[in-house]
């Protein structure tokens, strides 16, 4: 499955790009994205950049990920979302396990755990949750990918899409092994 990281934003609240903040483990949040993707078995991952992309570019050790850039960065999370979703949409991808830049909490495991509950072909749709509310990361089928991309505005995702389609959402417990909670801040 290809893995996606939405890694655009400015960080207003954090003091710049959250995809440049270098995690405890001395990775940039986006090197340890890309890493999480990987090592959770993902076969290709693409990311989305917009703030300071060139500096991601150039500070970010990424391998072999596919970078996609999204000129319209500061409308939110939304466009970075539908602009990941077009470049996939050339792809022969059947669905996209989305992860965002600033949720160093979610590691490999819990990639592992949503690949291996995700049922093959276009029509996958899956949360992680946390204590029965959904969460980060999220697998979007690509039958899904039109209605999201309509729904993907501002700094919503794909939240309005997986509320609308509550129905069909499966949720696959996390909280024993990671933790969603995004960095808004700098820690004191």
């Amino acid at each position: 499955m290809v893995g996606l990281v939405l890694a655009a934003g400015g960080g207003r609240r954090y003091g710049g790009p959250k995809a440049l903040v270098r995690h405890e483990d001395g990775r940039l949040l986006v090197e340890r994205a890309v890493a999480t993707l990987r090592d959770g078995g993902c076969t290709r991952v693409w990311v989305v950049l917009g703030a300071e992309a060139d500096r991601v570019r150039a500070e970010a050790s990424l391998g072999d990920a596919t970078l996609v850039d999204n000129s319209t960065w500061k409308s939110g999370m939304g466009s970075s979302l539908r602009v990941g979703l077009a470049a996939l949409a050339d792809t022969d991808a059947s669905a996209v396990l989305v992860l965002l830049v600033d949720t160093p909490g979610i590691g490999p495991e819990a990639v592992a755990r949503l690949l291996a509950a995700a049922p093959p072909g276009a029509a996958a749709l899956l949360t992680a949750t946390y204590k029965g509310k959904r969460g980060h990361p999220v697998i979007l089928g690509r039958d899904h990918w039109p209605g999201v991309t309509t729904l993907a505005t501002a700094d919503v995702g794909a939240r309005a899409y997986l509320v609308a389609h509550a129905d069909q959402v499966q949720g696959v417990p996390c909280e024993d092994i990671a933790d969603d909670t995004d960095l808004d801040v700098p820690p004191e």
